[in-house]
């Protein structure tokens, strides 16, 4: 099977001044952060890409192509230590609702029944997403990487009373407007070797997590292939892969999201600064 070759190296979603429409293309500047000058409100100059999200001549996607959500539990050696849990034997699997998915510096939105936040422990997450290009079943390791359209970054947003409740974690992880995915779509063509990613997760300033994803339990081929056995993996699915240790709730005492926080990840490679501010239903926000 053959990589799929994209004719452009980052993907970027965005509002053109000139049509004031909604339009997929290519950041003009390859070292622009293109979610840090997002959220300046710094202009972003692009070049327009046209064509279906899927066809490698033009491989477009935009949060209405996302098929499904699936996401890594304890996938990395440091973050399953820091909450005293054995490294799993397999990949754990759950799902998130496509409702829960947001964009870059749209806010991450605490429901009344994730209140008050000092008794529901609401969580940051940075993550490594894999974007699907092809259809995927039954493939292997060896060609795993060959079905990957790009990469992206994730917050996987997390209420942890709601989670420790249940072996299930769906619920507790798919609240609706609570999963930033982004800023960009970096082509598996600029990222040859997916295991050598920075990321780090900064909360009002301060750095609280900052891993590298050699530290996978699971890597991105032994991900692709284990999911893909007798389930088609389809073209547009996105994979969050797992955090790496320093998230909130072990840290004593725990750090937890709450109304006028500022959430940054990070990843390396291209993929840049996914920007989030924290709101939480029914409480007003703070005149400046």
């Amino acid at each position: 099977m053959s990589p799929i070759r994209t004719q452009w190296t980052r993907l970027i979603r965005f509002v053109a001044a000139e049509t004031s429409q909604v339009h997929i293309g290519q950041p003009v500047d390859p070292t622009l952060d293109v979610g840090l000058a997002a959220w300046s409100k710094q202009v972003i100059r692009a070049h327009e890409i046209l064509g279906s999200a899927l066809d490698p001549a033009a491989q477009l996607t935009n949060y209405q192509e996302v098929k499904t959500v699936r996401c890594l539990g304890l996938n990395y050696t440091d973050h399953a230590a820091e909450a005293k849990m054995a490294k799993p034997p397999v990949p754990i699997l759950f799902y998130k609702s496509l409702a829960s998915i947001i964009g870059p510096n749209a806010p991450i939105f605490i429901p009344r029944i994730a209140q008050p936040v000092e008794d529901h422990l609401p969580d940051y997450e940075v993550e490594l997403t894999i974007v699907i290009g092809k259809a995927a079943k039954n493939v292997s390791e060896a060609d795993a990487l060959d079905y990957v359209l790009g990469y992206t970054g994730a917050n996987d947003v997390s209420f942890r009373k709601h989670q420790m409740t249940t072996s299930q974690w769906s619920f507790s992880k798919s609240f609706d407007n609570t999963t930033p995915l982004g800023p960009c779509i970096v082509s598996n063509n600029a990222i040859p070797d997916p295991q050598v990613i920075p990321l780090t997760c900064n909360l009002n300033g301060k750095t609280l997590q900052n891993g590298n994803t050699k530290d996978q339990i699971f890597n991105v081929r032994k991900t692709v292939a284990f999911l893909s056995q007798a389930t088609t993996l389809e073209p547009g699915s996105v994979i969050l892969t797992g955090t790496p240790a320093g998230v909130g709730y072990v840290r004593k005492p725990p750090v937890i999201l709450r109304q006028g926080d500022v959430v940054r990840v990070w990843l390396g490679h291209g993929i840049g600064t996914l920007v989030s501010p924290v709101v939480e239903e029914g409480v007003a926000r703070a005149k400046l």
